[in-house]
């Protein structure tokens, strides 16, 4: 019989998703370039590593926090509706921080607590985003319709940052979270666009908490859930602070300023976009769970190579492989979860995904900021990277083997 051709776009077929991607990706184009001038702001107010850290830690700890407890809600909930909802406060967010950055009346306090109520809002938003994409094109294409997702999030890393960098240098930072607040009118549009398919209304069984439980214990007694959400914690908090502290490294290590710090994050998106793409072709004849078990080590190592390198192409082309394997891992982990778990526990199961992959990343950059205050920004990253890559090697070799055989 022969192979189904090889196709990257396989979903956009899908109206309900060509609709939705497309409104992610003018969104996500203003999102990355508020995440820019955001670091790059509370640099200039504070002069300092930690608060960097600080303010990424206030924004996504909430999902931490709060993620599970929302997908007990999600699995109940109107999706389409609690993304609208999130979408439109993320909006009112990027408004507010616009005319406080414009009046010069910004404080990295006032930072910090607007980064935080965007972390609350999305700590009920992702998880309600990532339980409707089987919604929007069904399970056959769910692995193209996250790889493709995971495209737009990681081109948009390229445009935005690119963006913002030469807005920051040559207009002012205002202009980026303005153009961030204007990019949400597209998502909403598309998403008031969507014709959803009518589900079938389920009264609950049981009572808030006891749906929370049965969450927790399903992945408590599936070791293969277990290991996924795992490495996913500690890719997070060990390797992911890079992200955060370029801004540290742009300025103080390479010296290259806002223009090269847009460049960094543009390189970074680059290397993120050819493995969704790669992967979105190649679904149908991916071994996902052996190809998952290398791309955390790589991304460590590559991570670490990054803290050590103090010449500036030689740190671009490890940023462009830690993005390539960076994503790469979680497309994987995401459509491997997707996959394994009932319907009726997804939305529970990825408000969990949801919250170690977004809520341990914040506790790793302010453990980054502080370390890096004390020992410098290369010594930390190369730190958290060198340790990620040994967790990950521990975690598939000894903990659990098994999920290398997962197709």
């Amino acid at each position: 019989m022969p192979a189904a051709p090889l196709s990257p776009f396989a979903a956009l077929r899908h109206r309900n998703f060509r609709l939705f991607w497309t409104g992610q990706a003018i969104s996500l184009t203003g999102t990355w370039m508020q995440t820019l001038a955001q670091g790059w702001l509370v640099l200039q107010l504070t002069d300092s590593a930690f608060w960097v850290g600080f303010v990424s830690f206030v924004g996504s700890v909430p999902a931490l926090l709060f993620s599970l407890p929302a997908g007990v809600y999600v699995d109940r909930a109107d999706k389409r509706r609690v993304v609208m909802i999130c979408q439109a406060l993320f909006l009112l967010e990027a408004g507010v921080l616009t005319v406080l950055t414009g009046l010069h009346a910004i404080a990295a306090w006032q930072v910090a607590l607007l980064a935080g109520l965007v972390g609350l809002i999305s700590s009920l938003e992702i998880p309600a985003r990532q339980a409707m994409i089987v919604e929007l094109v069904g399970k056959e294409d769910l692995t193209n319709a996250i790889a493709l997702n995971s495209s737009a999030f990681n081109a948009t890393r390229i445009v935005g940052p690119a963006i913002a960098g030469l807005l920051v240098a040559h207009v002012g930072i205002t202009a980026c979270f303005g153009l961030n607040a204007l990019s949400y009118v597209a998502v909403l549009y598309g998403l008031y666009l969507l014709r959803m398919p009518k589900v079938q209304a389920v009264a609950p069984v049981a009572g808030a908490l006891e749906r929370f439980r049965e969450g927790i214990a399903y992945v408590r007694s599936e070791r293969a859930v277990f290991a996924l959400l795992l490495n996913t914690a500690l890719l997070s908090f060990l390797a992911s602070p890079f992200i955060v502290l370029m801004p540290v490294f742009a300025r103080d290590v390479l010296g290259v300023g806002a223009d090269g710090l847009g460049v960094m994050s543009a390189v970074v998106g680059l290397g993120a976009v050819g493995a969704a793409l790669g992967l979105a072709a190649l679904a149908p004849r991916v071994h996902r769970g052996r190809l998952l078990v290398w791309t955390g080590p790589m991304f460590g190592l590559a991570v670490s190579l990054f803290g050590l390198a103090g010449w500036y192409p030689a740190a671009l082309g490890a940023l462009a492989v830690a993005g390539f394997c960076m994503i790469l891992n979680n497309a994987l982990t995401n459509t491997l979860l997707q996959g394994l778990v009932p319907d009726a526990l997804r939305g529970r199961v990825m408000s969990l995904w949801s919250s170690v992959f977004v809520g341990f990343a914040p506790i790793g950059a302010l453990e980054a900021g502080w370390l890096a205050e004390r020992i410098g920004p290369s010594a930390a990253v190369a730190i958290g990277g060198a340790l990620s890559a040994g967790a990950a090697l521990f975690l598939w070799r000894r903990v659990a083997p098994g999920v290398a055989a997962l197709r």
